[in-house]
């Protein structure tokens, strides 16, 4: 994740976390006040937004949790395209799990990623079947990621049920 997305992502996730579920608004919270150190406050989360969106950055990449459900909330703040790269996803064959599995309780991303279905190319599909979409690459294929709970680590031809079990 290059840093200025990573910001822009951290930055809509403090913008809106009155708007997120309670439960998720509630653990991302704590971690907040755990995790952030924002100069000046003792409770980082009372900071404004783009200072702790800026002091969150070394929470995100440093806490595995933290970063799960800062992507959990960016997901739900982006239910529309959620739902859209689920359906798209699924239609090209993807196995995903539901849209409603809690993804922050898995340890973590497969490293299989299908050599057909690189970013570019899932980019160029994606808009033509949704030409009105106002996303950028980076959230389409940030959700392809989070969805699919994959990254592309290692290209393959095919990602099978076995591929996956290993």
């Amino acid at each position: 994740m290059l840093p200025e997305y990573r910001q822009q992502v951290l930055t809509q996730v403090m913008s809106n976390l009155e708007s997120l579920p309670a439960d998720l608004r509630s653990r991302l919270n704590g971690q907040i006040r755990q995790l952030v150190k924002v100069p000046g406050f003792r409770n980082s989360s009372l900071a404004p937004v783009q200072v702790k969106a800026r002091s969150a950055v070394q929470a995100f990449e440093r806490s595995p949790q933290f970063a799960a459900n800062v992507l959990a909330a960016w997901s739900e703040l982006n239910i529309e395209l959620r739902q859209q790269i689920f359906d798209f996803l699924t239609a090209r064959g993807w196995t995903i799990l539901p849209l409603d599995a809690d993804r922050t309780k898995l340890p973590g991303f497969l490293t299989r990623w299908p050599k057909a279905e690189q970013f570019d190319m899932l980019d160029e599909t994606f808009r033509s079947l949704h030409p009105e979409t106002t996303h950028s690459k980076d959230d389409i294929s940030l959700m392809a990621v989070w969805l699919s709970t994959r990254l592309p680590y290692e290209l393959v031809d095919q990602v099978d049920e076995e591929t996956k079990a290993q």
